[in-house]
């Protein structure tokens, strides 16, 4: 499986909040691959970088912020230093946290379109992705309602069908579940879900709920001091209880779970399901 996304020595700061100050570092020598088709999870502390990552995968980083910027960054065969914001965006979608930031057309329909207008799709064709993208986020009975009537599960997945209905080849949703109540966050999430299963797409997920990231992930990535810190499945990082805890973020309980049993009675679990507890802990139990 190629690889779609390849980041090398990336470095990166914003520029200095006044005029005599100094450039303020966030990323210090980012190395990170992703395979095409995978769905890859980053997780970090609050501040560590991950949005600033996400920026960086479209050229908004540093195209429109400027900064200091050294590495490499090529994302679906094109270079981010040498391709433009316009052109970075037919290969890259990218979802911001505040998706309310994204929308700001009069209806759902509008807003979807908004994307496939200044990509120049047929008219024809745009309205079959509309109607597709409408579908995959379950909002197609929505097409004339005004995006200030949403519930903020229904902006998230508005700004995942906009996004979407521009076909590109890397989806980078950044903490989709941010803000929401629980509805809110299973709506999204079982977008996520359908994205994986139906979409031929690579998708990059910020997300701090590692119950999630356990169940879609392929790969997880964690963001610490400026640096890819920690990777593997979510099978091998969650296993790293300790490690986990020192860069400020949970694993799933029932990795908690299995970390307890292992010191205590010196087992070997690695669970990441409910199902994978119950059964492994049966087998204890019946031996």
């Amino acid at each position: 499986m190629d690889e779609i996304v390849v980041i090398e020595g990336l470095h990166y700061s914003y520029p200095p909040l006044t005029p005599d100050g100094v450039p303020i570092p966030v990323l210090r020598g980012v190395d990170l691959r992703v395979r095409r088709g995978e769905f890859l999870a980053l997780m970090g502390p609050t501040g560590c970088g991950k949005t600033t990552l996400c920026l960086v995968l479209n050229g908004i980083v540093p195209h429109a912020l400027g900064g200091e910027f050294a590495g490499r960054v090529v994302v679906a065969g094109l270079d981010t230093r040498h391709h433009t914001i316009a052109e970075m965006s037919e290969r890259v979608g990218l979802v911001f946290q505040d998706a309310e930031s994204q929308l700001f057309n009069m209806t759902v329909e509008e807003e979807v379109a908004f994307g496939l207008e200044s990509l120049g799709v047929p008219r024809e064709e745009m309205r079959e992705r509309i109607r597709w993208a409408l579908t995959v986020v379950r909002m197609e009975d929505l097409t004339h309602r005004s995006p200030l009537q949403l519930s903020g599960g229904q902006k998230k997945r508005l700004a995942i069908a906009s996004i979407l209905a521009m076909r590109p080849e890397v989806m980078v949703l950044d903490e989709p579940t941010a803000d929401l109540d629980p509805i809110g966050k299973m709506e999204v999430l079982s977008v996520v879900a359908e994205l994986k299963r139906s979409a031929a797409m690579t998708i990059i997920m910020v997300e701090q709920e590692s119950e999630a990231v356990a169940a879609f992930a392929d790969r997880v990535a964690v963001l610490y001091g400026g640096k890819i810190a920690l990777e593997g499945s979510p099978r091998e990082v969650f296993a790293q209880v300790e490690r986990m805890r020192g860069y400020g973020l949970a694993v799933p309980q029932v990795s908690q779970l299995a970390h307890e049993f292992n010191v205590r009675q010196g087992t070997d679990f690695r669970f990441v399901t409910e199902e994978e507890a119950w059964q492994g802990l049966v087998e204890v139990l019946e031996r």
